[in-house]
């Protein structure tokens, strides 16, 4: 048998999703060292059903395990290379969030993701088991896999929720009834001013009988840091608390912030090189067994484990671009374990497939927070001594390092019952049910240092006690916690028709209905959620003066008759309940045997998500925010997709173009946000108004030679807000304003050169090249606040790069450090190239490889998090040389 191996150093579910949207179908095929002369196809379930790449009315990408391989993909940042229409936003291994096609808002501070982020907006399966989550996707390390498939634009009707701008579908190898057969692969590689990696992933696949076949993978994945945690010099360009900062954001209350003593942060014991270690390790188990000649039962089980230290970026306002002041050890564990069973077989003329899974998740974390000091309402009440029996003359401000710790649990059980028609019928029909129920529980405990004023700030929860804690009393040090479970239960029925209207036009049309039940419950150390989201269910008078702390009563009644607050959505228990149908249609044209002609229209959405603080009135009551209160959920957003596209060979086979143009319009869109100056201390979420995408996708494979395969690939992206609400205005960028996080133009082009060699070995070189365009960091045109603040504490600015988007920001109620009024504007993510290259021999089942990845050593800017309120940049690995090693036994 062959056997699709995959050199992965460093390698996650990321690079692959990544590198499957930039590749074409024929590297995704090369089966042997010597290139062929024809370009291949592969076999895609894009569509739930199995059909060639080619033939598949839509824009799809799909890579397998050997072209990996033949890419080089080694580590979670060099996915960058192969970045047409996908993005990856995060702050680490664990942590990001897929965007596609440009459909992007603000990220939800990782440290309240698990409470209060959006759903997402792509779907991810691992195999046949949606496993997409908010805030944190899963972090699936790539082994063993038969194939990646990405599906750009809304998949709703056949994929559901979190399929609004797209699915990515991670398929892993299968139990095999051909007999025995095993392999190993190892990588070692060495970072420029880094630790040194290794990797070891084994597979072995036997079959007692005819009828039965196992199958076992294994893999460990020690990814070395290079990020250096170096010593704090306060005054000296590091960190130096700044009273003025402190006092500001407090709304004052310090006589002299400017002569106000501040004890800033020491990190002597914490001084480390290459402090951003991850480890994967994991295993997968397989067996299928064949009941007769018509059904079959597969059953596997994956469990993983990631553990990180330190953070993925650096501090631009500190030397270097590897440096880092950190002043808590941070760390994540991330444990997972799913279980998953299909069932397959034939009734009369159906196919039948059920298919499920369980998926039970552990999250364990502890992040420096020592920044909030810098943005976080009351820090000076916080970490500051003043006022009351504190003398003017006597006033300072303490230690302000601060640490949150979380742990969460979250636990998926799907169902799916389907079925497919005769795919050689005129009339094609995929029916199913789908059943989805999820829960997460999370405590997330803030930590801060010293605080003598305030001791037992968070010293119990509203209500008799926690959801998934004990309510308190907790540790003195700990001023806020968030103690929540959410629910969500999910119903759908869904159905596609094809019909083929002569034997070039098929017409398809699809429908999904669904409703989806959502339940928050829990407490905040300043908020009983569960009995204001009750309250906002029934409308209790009584309640709904007591949801708030106190309004006056009838104010909130007066507020949901108006209009003012929407509450229709909730139950008299507190559970927010949508339900909606959603909409496919396309026209596909075989021009000829090697072209195909489509258009599509397809809807996807988001649902809704419920706030913590939901009804609370904005702090700030003048302008644009008078009247304004926090909704109690932000309502769904949903994404309307037409798109036109080919497929096709030309040259007799030698050359390959598939293109798709799409145009998008995104209805309410949802955004995170964080208003502490206006509206609340707390993060919440919001519809930000209307937006339209326009965009181009291509990629095109060239067989040069009997020996070169030439491969681009680029993206074009026209992204815009249409319209923002107003109590918005001044705070997000204006009608006109481009989508964060995507570049209007990204591409890359590759070449992989084969060649013989004597005594049967063969040989091959690769090379590549890509670019991504500059993108805007985050939905908030916050950038020049941040600076300023950035200014006081380092001594000076970050030297990033601003785009001004307004004469003024309505973000806040201060003046910058020279008492003028801060314009609007939002950090630049600057554009960057980076060069791989890698030679390599083979012979029979073994094969070595030397590589070297980001060959001219760029800092590429991958993500700006301004989520503490000054910048670090999250950037990619540094040049690496390595060396990889395979063999199989058969």
């Amino acid at each position: 048998m062959n056997r699709t191996k995959i050199y992965m150093n460093r390698t996650k579910i990321s690079c692959a999703i990544v590198t499957a949207l930039a590749i074409n179908p024929a590297i995704a095929q090369q089966e042997t060292a010597k290139a062929k002369a024809q370009i291949e196809t592969i076999q895609v379930t894009a569509t739930k059903r199995t059909e060639s790449i080619q033939d598949v009315p839509l824009s799809v990408s799909a890579l397998n395990g050997e072209a990996l391989e033949n890419l080089g993909v080694e580590s979670f940042n060099d996915y960058v290379e192969f970045l047409p229409n996908v993005v990856f936003q995060g702050t680490g291994p664990g942590q990001n969030e897929i965007y596609i096609r440009g459909a992007a808002t603000t990220q939800t501070n990782i440290s309240v993701s698990s409470v209060q982020a959006l759903q997402p907006s792509v779907a991810f399966y691992l195999d046949e088991q949606p496993v997409s989550m908010q805030g944190r996707n899963l972090d699936v390390y790539a082994a063993d896999i038969q194939r990646i498939e990405v599906l750009p634009g809304p998949q709703g009707t056949l994929f559901g929720a979190s399929s609004q701008s797209g699915t990515v579908r991670m398929i892993s190898k299968k139990p095999d009834h051909t007999g025995f057969a095993a392999g190993m692969d190892v990588n070692i590689g060495s970072t420029k001013g880094g630790e040194m990696s290794n990797s070891v992933e084994a597979f072995m696949n036997f079959t007692p009988t005819d009828d039965l076949a196992l199958r076992v993978v294994a893999y460990n994945d020690k990814q070395g840091g290079w990020i250096d945690n170096i010593l704090n010099k306060p005054g000296g360009g590091g960190y130096t608390g700044s009273a003025v900062v402190i006092d500001r954001i407090s709304g004052g209350v310090l006589n002299d912030p400017q002569n106000t003593p501040v004890i800033s942060p020491e990190n002597g014991g914490l001084v480390e090189d290459d402090t951003n270690d991850a480890i994967y390790a994991g295993v997968r188990l397989g067996m299928s067994y064949l009941i007769n000649n018509d059904w079959s039962l597969l059953l596997q089980h994956t469990a993983q484990s990631l553990e990180t230290e330190g953070v993925f970026s650096y501090d631009p306002n500190l030397e270097g671009e590897s440096s880092v002041n950190r002043f808590i050890p941070e760390d994540n564990d991330d444990e997972f374990g799913l279980t998953t069973w299909t069932l397959k077989g034939r009734l009369d003329k159906l196919d039948i497939v059920y298919t499920g899974g369980y998926l039970d998740r552990e999250i364990s974390s502890t992040i420096d927070y020592t920044g909030y000091t810098n943005g976080g309402l009351f820090s000076a009440y916080y970490v500051c001594q003043y006022g009351g029996s504190v003398a003017a003359e006597d006033e300072r401000c303490l230690d302000p390092t601060k640490y949150y710790k979380e742990q969460t649990d979250t636990s998926r059980i799907t169902h799916e019952l389907r079925f497919n028609t005769d795919v050689d019928k005129a009339w094609r029909v995929t029916a199913g049910l789908f059943y989805d129920d999820q829960e997460l529980a999370t405590v997330g405990q803030f930590n801060i240092a010293s605080t003598e004023k305030f001791p037992d700030l968070a010293r119990t929860l509203p209500g008799s006690e926690g959801i998934n804690s004990d309510g308190g009393p907790f540790e003195s040090g700990i001023s806020f916690v968030n103690d929540v479970t959410h629910t969500i239960e999910q119903v759908a029925v869904f159905g596609q028709v094809e019909y083929d209207l002569t034997d070039k036009l098929t017409a398809t049309l699809g429908a999904r209905w669904y409703q989806i039940d959502d339940t928050f419950k829990g407490s905040t150390t300043s908020t009983d959620v569960s009995r204001r989201i009750r309250a906002f269910g029934t409308q209790d008078p009584a309640e709904l003066d007591l949801a708030t702390g106190g309004d006056g009563p009838g104010v909130l009644q007066a507020a949901i008759e108006s209009g003012q607050l929407d509450v229709s959505l909730l139950d008299d228990s507190g559970t927010l309940t949508v339900d909606d149908t959603i909409f496919k249609a396309s026209l596909d044209y075989k021009l000829n045997d090697d072209v195909l002609l489509f258009t599509t229209y397809s809807e996807g959405f988001r649902p809704p998500v419920t706030n913590r603080q939901g009804g609370d009135l904005a702090s700030n009551q003048s302008g644009a925010f008078e009247g304004f209160r926090i909704p109690v959920y932000s309502t769904t957003d949903s994404l309307d997709n037409f798109e036109l596209g080919m497929k096709g060979d030309f040259l007799d086979g030698i050359l390959r173009v598939n293109a798709t143009a799409f145009y998008s319009e995104i209805t309410d869109l949802q955004t995170s946000r964080y208003d502490p100056t206006n509206i609340s201390f707390l993060v919440f979420t919001d519809n930000v108004g209307d937006a339209e995408i326009k965009g181009l996708d291509a990629d095109i494979t060239w067989l040069a030679s009997d020996n070169l395969v030439i491969n681009a690939a680029f993206s074009l992206l026209d992204t815009e807000l249409t319209s923002v609400n107003a109590e918005l205005a001044g705070i997000a960028p204006g009608v006109g304003a481009q989508l964060p996080y995507s570049a209007e133009f990204s591409g890359n082009i590759r070449a992989r050169y084969y060649f013989e060699l004597d005594d049967g070995y063969n040989g091959y070189l690769n090379a590549s090249v890509s670019y991504t365009g500059d993108r805007l960091a985050g939905m908030s045109m916050d950038a020049y606040v941040t600076e300023d603040a950035t200014r006081l504490i380092y001594g000076t600015g970050s030297g990033l790069p601003i785009q001004n988007e307004a004469a003024t920001y309505d973000g806040t109620s201060f003046k910058d450090s020279n008492g003028d009024v801060f314009q609007g504007g939002r950090y630049i993510q600057e554009s960057y190239a980076i060069a791989n290259v890698s030679v390599g021999i083979t012979k029979d089942d073994w094969k070595a490889e030397l590589y070297i990845d980001n060959l001219t050593d760029e800092s590429a800017v991958l993500y700006i998090d301004t989520q503490q309120f000054t910048p670090k940049v999250v950037t990619n690995r540094p040049r690496t040389l390595g060396l990889r090693l395979s063999y199989d036994f058969y």
